[in-house]
């Protein structure tokens, strides 16, 4: 058994952890979280154990403030994590799931695109599948950005698969489910969250892929131009080719 079969095991013997982190990591969206807290509440009650982790990465605004008001009102499990300043997502997202409980971690966006409800049905698909626990990615079917933003998304999907073989149509989704042990075994580097599928694939992780809705943001604008996701990702494109073709995993270890 490797180190992170054994780890994996001891955190599905802990019945006192959460069976669920869901991780938010969120950058000025004071506006669109009550409305985000409303629905994961109501999703929470048809979940098994679930806490809710939100990192905030360097925000400006009040979005803390926000927060801490919803925690204060006691209607959910939240943790608040604050970064002193902007790091990007995916270091966002590795704070919430070094600090998270869950033997599953979710993840989804703080920006009201993604529907709480979905994660019921992925978590099913995630515990109840055979042989090893996979990554469980909601893929987005009919995505409610602007026409630019598709394009550039489904050209970006298409090189990616196209190179890395991932066979995941929707690799920069928001909403995914795996365990928070294989998680923290992928080295860090920011963009790691939109390769999840390759990266987690290496490590012998399977891939289910379920479509989810998706929506328009409630407030505010993307972070994010076109233009600068294409730069860094084609950047991050190579690393990860250049990653995953220099990973050499045992299949088993025991000792002797």
């Amino acid at each position: 058994m490797t180190q992170v079969e054994q780890t994996a095991s001891l955190l599905s013997h802990d019945d006192t952890r959460p069976v669920l982190s869901i991780v938010i990591a969120v950058l000025n969206e004071q506006d669109n979280l009550p409305q985000v807290c409303r629905e994961l509440a109501e999703a929470c009650a048809v979940l098994p154990s679930v806490e809710i982790v939100f990192v905030d990465d360097g925000s400006t605004d009040s979005t803390v403030a926000v927060l801490q008001r919803i925690r204060a009102e006691g209607v959910l499990n939240l943790r608040v994590l604050q970064h002193d300043r902007r790091c990007g997502k995916s270091a966002a997202l590795r704070t919430g799931i070094t600090a998270a409980q869950g033997v599953w971690i979710a993840t989804i966006d703080g920006d009201g695109q993604d529907d709480p409800r979905e994660l019921a049905p992925l978590l099913t698909l995630a515990r109840t599948a055979n042989g090893a626990p996979p990554l469980v990615v909601g893929v987005r079917t009919r995505r409610k950005d602007g026409w630019s933003r598709r394009v550039a998304t489904r050209l970006a999907n298409g090189l990616r698969q196209r190179l890395l073989q991932d066979h995941c149509p929707d690799t920069g989704a928001p909403i995914k489910i795996f365990r928070r042990v294989d998680f923290l075994a992928l080295p860090q580097f920011e963009g790691l969250h939109r390769f999840l599928p390759a990266l987690l694939g290496s490590y012998g992780v399977p891939l289910v892929c379920h479509p989810v809705s998706h929506r328009p943001r409630l407030h505010g604008q993307s972070k994010y131009t076109n233009f600068n996701r294409a730069v860094v990702g084609v950047r991050d494109l190579l690393g990860v080719m250049w990653l995953r073709n220099r990973t050499r995993l045992p299949a088993s270890v025991r000792e002797c």
